[in-house]
């Protein structure tokens, strides 16, 4: 197959101002996310790390993120606003995916994903969790940076999984107790490939013969 089944894409934007370029407002200057003070240390690191993960726009200042927090906050969802819940979900999958121990990530996106999975984990981050609806934000700006890397190898890994559970089901036991690699998994997209193919042609096609153009009695 040339694409994976799974598609990923990013259709919730999280707020423009994080990506706003300079001159800003010098009056109002927020300091505070929902409350929260963060360290300049700690937003110094938070911008070092985006960097790395690709960030080409100017560094991220308390202002535009409180602004950010602000818009969210005051937005309708009920929980974390789907810009912030739907870039978490892809950042859980990240972080299964750096621990799974049978899927191998391509040398060109392993570094990346590790730095995602080791902020996601990492209890001292830019914003505390614990803030309500807006505790996220930060990480999903940086699964948000990662995006345009990761994109192609989790939406990979997401199909891996499917073909696990696949072949598990169909051997009796857990996804986990299965020998089944990338290697595993590609060789399995190829015969699933074939399968498609092969009822494609049988729904489109027929195994009676063609009728005669012309029927004579002699």
């Amino acid at each position: 197959m040339d694409a994976v089944i799974t598609t990923l894409s990013l259709v919730q934007p999280l707020p423009a101002i994080l990506d706003a370029t300079p001159p800003f407002s010098l009056l109002h200057r927020r300091k505070h996310i929902g409350g929260y003070r963060p360290a300049s240390a700690d937003l110094d690191r938070f911008n070092q790390l985006l960097a790395r993960l690709g960030r080409r726009r100017p560094p991220l200042d308390v202002d535009r993120l409180a602004t950010a927090a602000r818009q969210l906050a005051d937005s309708a969802d009920d929980d974390a606003p789907g810009c912030i819940a739907q870039r978490i979900a892809w950042l859980e999958s990240v972080v299964a995916m750096t621990g799974d121990r049978d899927w191998e990530a391509a040398n060109e996106v392993a570094g990346y994903a590790r730095m995602v999975a080791d902020y996601a984990n990492d209890t001292h981050d830019l914003i505390p969790d614990w803030l309500p609806r807006i505790g996220r934000l930060d990480d999903a700006i940086v699964m948000d940076t990662a995006w345009p890397v990761l994109r192609h190898e989790l939406s990979c890994y997401r199909d891996f999984r499917r073909l696990r559970t696949v072949e598990a089901d169909l051997r009796g036991c857990a996804p986990e107790q299965l020998p089944f690699d990338r290697h595993a998994w590609e060789a399995a997209r190829e015969v699933e490939a074939a399968l498609i193919a092969h009822r494609r042609r049988v729904r489109e096609s027929s195994y009676a013969p063609a009728p005669s153009a012309m029927f004579r009695i002699h």
